[in-house]
């Protein structure tokens, strides 16, 4: 197999994976009734890290499209912000991990990823929300920097821990399935050693914020 097709079935497998995390997710109680935790991120993100960003947002935009016609009831205004919101995530921590493919390249990519954001879907939240949910912008307001704010940046943390955590497993498994060069630069069991300490650690930190807001 050559490389672009062995990268093709890498993605399909990492779109079915965002998938199912997607739909796990639902079952996960919506912050002030509408904002949902969502996990396909990690596998999307881990995509980027292992295919570049451009794959990265094309798994985002096909895993979006396919949310919408099959689960979400959100509808244009939704896949939209789900577009942004996860590209946002995935492109940025993405991109810069592939300009620096070492263990701080990571960790400084889901960090700016995780601000970059929370931003947009602060600047989101407050331009197109209030025509969303049909409520004055002066309700919405108050909420930018008690709700929002506080969610994508937990979220976003969140998403980085456990990514973090199976980063080196998911691309094991790609490496046995012959879908992924052996040479490729991945973290070594020495590096992988902080990533794991870095990750349970922000788990241990985020879950209970994130419960709290719910």
């Amino acid at each position: 197999m050559n490389v672009r097709f062995k990268n093709n079935i890498s993605a399909a497998m990492l779109c079915a994976l965002a998938y199912i995390l997607m739909l796990i997710s639902k079952m996960i109680p919506a912050v002030s009734g509408f904002l949902q935790y969502d996990l396909k991120d990690v596998a999307i993100v881990t995509g980027g890290f292992i295919l570049g960003p451009l794959y990265a947002l094309v798994i985002t935009l096909i895993v979006t499209v396919i949310e919408l016609v099959t689960v979400s009831d959100t509808g244009l205004i939704g896949l939209v912000m789900n577009f942004i919101s996860t590209g946002a995530f995935c492109v940025t921590a993405s991109l810069i991990y592939q300009k620096k493919k070492t263990m701080k390249g990571a960790f400084i990519g889901l960090f700016l990823g995780t601000i970059i954001l929370t931003i947009m879907m602060a600047l989101w939240n407050y331009y197109i929300t209030p025509m969303y949910m049909k409520m004055p912008r002066e309700a919405i307001e108050p909420m930018i920097p008690t709700v929002f704010i506080p969610f994508n940046l937990i979220k976003g943390f969140l998403n980085s821990g456990v990514t973090l955590l199976i980063y080196r497993p998911v691309t094991d498994g790609l490496k046995r399935a012959g879908l992924m060069e052996r040479k490729e630069n991945t973290p070594s069991k020495k590096t992988f050693s902080p990533a794991l300490i870095a990750g349970i650690i922000i788990l241990l930190v985020f879950i209970p914020l994130l419960l709290l807001m719910m």
